[in-house]
């Protein structure tokens, strides 16, 4: 996980039962190069481990990621190729069974784009802006920001963002639904992982039965939909451990204030 230089360019760290995954390359925006796309695979590898139910992206410096680093991919094409660099680390995030909350500070563009849409929960700083930025360099969009997007604001809206470039502040993001929340730049983090650890905290598996629930919405009709629904509602129920927990939650709401 680390570059040129001492420092690692992905810090994982672990609060809890919450990992929190902070891209640490900040004097280069967080543009993502090969040993950040390599920290990244172990930091999923992590979160796959089943003692970890919540996971936070986090960014170092004043912004969140520039994207692809442009000048590692024509110096190191194999290591930058989408196909083969980027696709494994996004669709291994994606599978994640677990909440992914993204915190993000300062400006988000391209590839890194793609990866803050690929979280569960969107928070946002109040300096954080959403760049589209490939048009402008005559690319199209990567890294899954057209599905993530299409799939949260729908194609029209999407189309129009992306197809102008324009930049999104943090205020449209929360009205139109890609943030749920704004705060400041000083409590981004730890807002995020407060959420996370409300999430981690659930009892059982509800928690990632539901969010696979809702990633099969559109590839279901609804009768399919009520299948899924009664098959989760099983698995949640077998869950070890759920009725204590449960038990536990319930009795804790009884106590007096």
């Amino acid at each position: 996980m680390t570059g040129s230089g001492s420092q690692p360019t992905i810090i994982v760290e672990r609060h809890g039962a919450v990992l929190l995954v902070t891209l640490n390359r900040p004097d280069k925006a967080n543009a993502l190069d090969p040993a950040m796309l390599a920290g990244l695979d172990r930091a999923w590898g992590e979160a796959e481990d089943e003692s970890c139910r919540a996971v936070v992206i986090a960014a170092a410096g004043k912004n969140f990621c520039a994207g692809g680093d442009l000048a590692a991919g024509r110096a190191e094409p194999d290591a930058m190729d989408l196909r083969r660099a980027f696709h494994p680390r996004l669709l291994r995030l994606a599978a994640l069974a677990k909440p992914v909350v993204a915190a993000i500070n300062g400006a988000v563009a391209g590839a890194g784009l793609g990866l803050a849409l690929a979280a569960d929960i969107r928070i946002l700083a109040d300096d954080a802006r959403m760049v589209p930025a490939w048009v402008q360099i005559g690319l199209v969009p990567d890294f899954g920001a057209s599905w993530f997007a299409a799939r949260l604001i729908g194609e029209a809206r999407t189309f129009e963002w992306f197809a102008t470039g324009r930049v999104m502040p943090a205020a449209e993001a929360l009205s139109i639904g890609l943030a749920s929340e704004i705060v400041s730049p000083a409590m981004l983090v730890e807002r995020a992982l407060a959420l996370a650890q409300a999430l981690a905290t659930q009892p059982g598996n509800a928690v990632a039965l539901t969010k696979r629930l809702l990633a099969q919405v559109r590839c279901h009709g609804l009768a399919e939909q009520l299948e899924a629904e009664a098959a989760a509602s099983a698995a949640a129920h077998r869950a070890p451990e759920r009725e204590k927990q449960v038990a536990a939650r319930l009795a804790s709401f009884a106590k007096p204030g």
